[in-house]
């Protein structure tokens, strides 16, 4: 029997701006999920947040997709919603894109990543969740973990790592998809994948088909028809005995890489990797947070130490990295509304700059 891992996320409320989950929406998610627990939908869960996004790490055998999974999360946030209008929270219920399940949470606000797989002897997954930026800000350390044998030396000295991994490149604009193999066509996934706004990983494979990792695409911008807020991505990595190592794992994650999201989602900014307690983006509402969350998975179960996960970036050897892109912030933050801090042109159309262009339109006039 299969083991499915899902993870769904939604921003439906925060306390003073963007910074933080209130406790008491987890608390009426976590009732939900363990009425699903209860009734068999759910083996297992575990309740998580990065800034102000809720996180339901979920374990079932129901498969992916599955209608009482997503039902299950979509009640909870609804739920959880109804608490944070009462308490007038900011941004209450700004994922939830409609107040009707459909069958499937796809496409209705919340992100989603799951796998579905037939569990190892020993299971170790990893979990991270983003907070203030955009599916595309993990391609770098997707790749870095299984295609780069700088990164992953297991790509060069595990047998079972040298064959290299398959990719699913999703295009989030024109609704296409691509498979492309590494390290055979390396060259090609980076000119793909460079462009994080538009290629996104979704799923990587091994070879033989066996799931490696599972990415959440949805843009939000892009279901609602104008900005509400950030997609905040999520994703589930396995490691070890046929993966990356788990400290292969959580290595790209040494280097703040600059992602788009940040204030408004209209700014490039540093991904800071921080602990669970200190994910609260709140500099210029940020910089960009992501946590990891490491489990192992045992007969659908979530195994971690005393309440929880192991809490991966709550390391000291993180220190150097969360400094580092403190000083990036600063650095990029001094642009104001310049490019680079400001994204492009092309990727604001779902701000007020639209408007600014209709409002100017009629005063360009033809150069000579």
């Amino acid at each position: 029997m299969k083991t499915t891992v899902s993870v769904i996320k939604a921003d439906i409320g925060s306390v003073s701006g963007h910074c933080i989950a209130h406790p008491e929406l987890m608390e009426i998610c976590d009732d939900v999920l363990n009425e699903a627990l209860e009734s068999s939908i759910l083996e297992d869960y575990y309740i998580t947040r990065c800034g102000d996004d809720i996180d339901l790490i979920m374990t079932h055998r129901r498969g992916e997709e599955d209608e009482e999974v997503h039902k299950t999360a979509y009640d909870a946030f609804l739920k959880a919603t109804e608490r944070a209008r009462e308490l007038k929270l900011y941004g209450a219920g700004q994922d939830l894109l409609s107040d009707t399940f459909s069958g499937n949470i796809k496409g209705m606000g919340p992100g989603v990543a799951e796998m579905e797989f037939k569990e190892r002897p020993s299971d170790p997954v990893i979990v991270y969740c983003c907070d203030k930026t955009e599916p595309g800000a993990f391609n770098l350390p997707i790749y870095k973990i299984f295609a780069d044998p700088f990164n992953t030396s297991g790509l060069v000295i595990d047998p079972s790592l040298h064959d290299g991994f398959k990719f699913e490149v999703f295009d989030v604009m024109e609704h296409k998809k691509v498979i492309l193999n590494c390290p055979e066509e390396m060259y090609d996934l980076l000119a793909l994948i460079g462009s994080t706004g538009r290629y996104v990983i979704k799923r990587v494979f091994k070879k033989n088909g066996e799931i490696a990792a599972s990415i959440s695409t949805e843009r939000l911008n892009l279901m609602a028809g104008e900005y509400i807020g950030k997609d905040d991505p999520v994703a589930i990595v396995r490691a070890q005995s046929g993966f990356p190592a788990g400290g292969e794992c959580v290595e790209p994650f040494a280097f703040p890489h600059m992602v788009s999201g940040w204030m408004r989602g209209s700014h490039n900014g540093p991904m800071m990797p921080t602990s669970e307690f200190e994910a609260n983006p709140i500099r210029f509402d940020g910089p960009p947070r992501v946590i990891g969350l490491g489990f192992q998975v045992s007969d659908a179960k979530l195994i971690g130490v005393g309440d929880g996960p192991v809490d991966l970036f709550d390391d000291p050897a993180f220190d150097a990295t969360r400094e580092e892109a403190s000083k990036i912030a600063t650095y990029i933050r001094r642009h104001g509304p310049f490019e680079p801090h400001r994204l492009p042109s092309e990727e604001m159309e779902y701000t007020s700059l639209p408007g600014v262009m209709e409002k100017l339109e009629k005063r360009f006039e033809d150069m000579e």
